[in-house]
């Protein structure tokens, strides 16, 4: 079930059409792409696209552009690419777009210079309910974290991040084997329709958001940037607490845990995972069935489904079990 909690108020006499209202849009990954083609799709005035520079990627470090660029050039769209969003040269470009609107996805931190410009304001779209979980990496904490629901909010942009005042919020349930990639999509696509919402309501309307601060209940639960020293998994912890970490780092940056195979040490990605209530009683070592490849936390075993050998593919159970002797394994 999904609730939208919605915050505005309109000004009278200020009702513009899609082709007259100009739309600049701010964003890089996948994730900012699908709220980009929903606002193609519903035929918004997109005058310009801010992306990420190109920069060399992988082994033979070839040019790589990001995902947004690739989807801009595909519908002829004017982009900017600026290395430093406070150049002159760039913030000329910008003015010259005469945007109503800034809608950003997924993108830096912008100066205020850039923020403050378009006369109906910069709008965000952030992968949680704010104020919960500012930050970085809010869908991977509400599955770290066990959280049962999450959601996608609009807000305006104001000098702290993800602080500004709240336009609408939208909520979903999180299922209890979901991963964190399963559930970046199902916002992503939720996310796409609350920001056309949002956008044709500030189109006809002058629209003022909630503060944060009135809207907060308790502590607020952050979600700081992630990084790989921060995916090793614990086994000494309960089963759940295991699995909800497992599954809120899958598929990306990803759990790893460190076994040994007699006197070798062995590294292994983790990414799928099913709690069970089968009592551990202290034991280390691993063993498989039919079912999957049994790891032992500090109260029951954790099932895991998909793995992947350090220097190998990632690969279901069934392979994994036919290529490794997995009794030899313990943590």
């Amino acid at each position: 079930m999904v609730e939208s909690i919605v915050f505005f108020k309109f000004a009278k006499n200020q009702f513009m059409t899609k082709d007259t209202f100009r739309i600049v849009f701010m964003g890089t990954p996948d994730f900012a792409v699908t709220i980009l083609d929903q606002l193609i799709l519903d035929e918004f005035n997109i005058v310009g696209v801010i992306t990420a520079p190109d920069k060399p990627a992988g082994r033979g470090q070839q040019i790589s552009e990001s995902a947004v660029k690739k989807y801009a050039l595909s519908k002829a769209l004017n982009i900017l690419q600026p290395v430093n969003l406070k150049d002159e040269t760039f913030i000329e470009e910008l003015q010259k777009l005469k945007a109503d609107l800034f809608v950003v996805v997924a993108f830096r931190m912008l100066p205020e210079i850039v923020w403050a410009m378009p006369p109906k304001g910069t709008i965000n779209l952030h992968a949680s309910i704010l104020p919960n979980y500012r930050g970085a990496a809010p869908i991977n904490w509400a599955v770290i974290n066990g959280d049962k629901e999450t959601g996608v909010t609009t807000f305006f942009i104001e000098k702290e991040i993800d602080t500004g005042k709240i336009i609408e919020r939208q909520s979903i349930s999180i299922g209890k084997n979901e991963t964190a990639g399963e559930l970046h999509d199902r916002l992503m696509n939720l996310g796409a329709q609350l920001t056309t919402q949002t956008v044709s309501k500030i189109m006809n309307g002058n629209i003022q958001g909630i503060p944060q601060l009135e809207l907060t209940e308790g502590n607020l639960k952050p979600a700081p940037k992630i990084f790989k020293s921060d995916c090793q998994i614990d086994w000494s912890k309960n089963v759940q607490t295991v699995h909800n970490f497992i599954r809120g780092l899958s598929p990306y940056p990803t759990a790893w845990t460190v076994l040994m195979a007699g006197e070798t040490e062995k590294s292994f990605k983790i990414f799928n995972t099913e709690t069970t209530v089968i009592p551990s009683k202290g034991q280390r070592a691993l063993y498989s069935d039919k079912d999957g490849i049994y790891f032992p936390c500090n109260d029951f075993y954790l099932k895991v489904t998909e793995l992947q050998a350090e220097g190998k593919r990632r690969m279901n159970y069934k392979d994994f079990v036919a290529g490794h002797d997995v009794h030899r394994f313990h943590s």
